[in-house]
């Protein structure tokens, strides 16, 4: 089968999985990268809430890491007619044939960590600022030397940026050496692990600092899962976006710290704007529309969790 016959396969089944909708009610299509991933559900649920509040309906596609698949929900989205469209996580260069398709018909596409680039009106979620807070700490608790593994993701714009922001803090620390493996979607929990595994491997015990950087929660929740297997306890982990079960391992000492992401907030702020940006049309500015990051590490874990309970959810 040729990659023509491919597409259009995956546009039928995409298609298929966008429901009608009320013709009086608008509709806004988001595009996830990974619907079931916890911050992604997150992000979901409050773009849901908005949406509800504001008198809109969504549905939602899951493009399984797959940009291929991306492009086809946006450009099916913009064929029934959307008001707005919503990409979760692909890079804005990723998704240019989706952001072609919904130019033409007038329907403002945002992002959500894909970037403020090409013809997007508006994103947040930026992946590197995220970032930072994690890696810092991460560093001064290396004490600038040791070695590290890094579980990145290069599909997702958010996760390029937090390499990126990591490989500029290391710039200044050459004695601590690198190791970078590239997870997939879907795969990611068993990906950390067995990359983890093969890392401890070549990196026993009591030699050096030893930290496993995942450039979001899950991965490195995988490693953590190698680490407690071989009974290593020698390893710091962190991660980003402060999923439920990343607070629980900071809480039980097995994860050392992440940046807690509050995507819900992020969905349901971006929902918000939209009728602002479709009201705006030709005239509308693009903008970043940022929520803060909070570090979370076993300092801070009980507090945070008492400001925050619905995190834990």
């Amino acid at each position: 089968m040729n990659l023509s016959c491919v597409l259009g396969a995956a546009a039928l089944s995409l298609m298929a999985a966008v429901p009608a909708f009320a013709a009086d009610q608008p509709l806004v299509g988001i595009v996830s990268i990974s619907a079931t991933e916890a911050n992604n559900a997150r992000y979901i649920a409050g773009a849901q809430s908005a949406a509800k509040d504001i008198g809109w309906q969504v549905s939602v596609v899951d493009a399984a890491g797959n940009a291929d698949q991306a492009n086809a929900a946006i450009q099916n989205f913009a064929q029934r007619g959307a008001t707005a469209i919503v990409d979760m996580v692909f890079p804005y260069t990723s998704i240019g044939a989706g952001l072609a398709a919904a130019k033409a018909a007038n329907i403002p596409v945002v992002t959500w960590g894909g970037g403020l680039g090409g013809s997007v009106a508006a994103t947040n979620g930026s992946g590197g600022p995220m970032t930072v807070p994690v890696n810092e700490l991460m560093i001064k608790n290396m004490d600038g030397k040791g070695s590290l593994l890094e579980l990145t993701y290069h599909t997702g714009e958010v996760c390029r940026n937090r390499e990126i922001e990591l490989d500029n803090a290391l710039k200044a620390h050459p004695d601590i050496k690198t190791t970078k493996n590239e997870v997939r979607i879907p795969g990611y929990f068993e990906d950390g692990a067995q990359y983890a595994n093969a890392w401890l491997a070549s990196h026993p015990a009591g030699k050096e600092n030893l930290a496993i950087w995942g450039c979001w929660d899950d991965p490195s929740i995988g490693a953590i899962g190698a680490l407690r297997s071989q009974n290593r306890n020698d390893v710091k982990v962190y991660g980003v976006n402060g999923n439920a079960q990343a607070l629980e391992d900071i809480k039980k000492g097995l994860m050392t710290a992440t940046a807690w992401q509050d995507s819900y907030t992020e969905g349901s702020n971006m929902v918000k704007l939209l009728p602002e940006i479709v009201k705006a049309g030709a005239g509308w500015t693009p903008k970043a529309v940022e929520v803060p990051a909070v570090l979370v590490s076993s300092e801070n874990i009980d507090k945070f969790l008492a400001d925050h309970p619905a995190a834990l959810k």
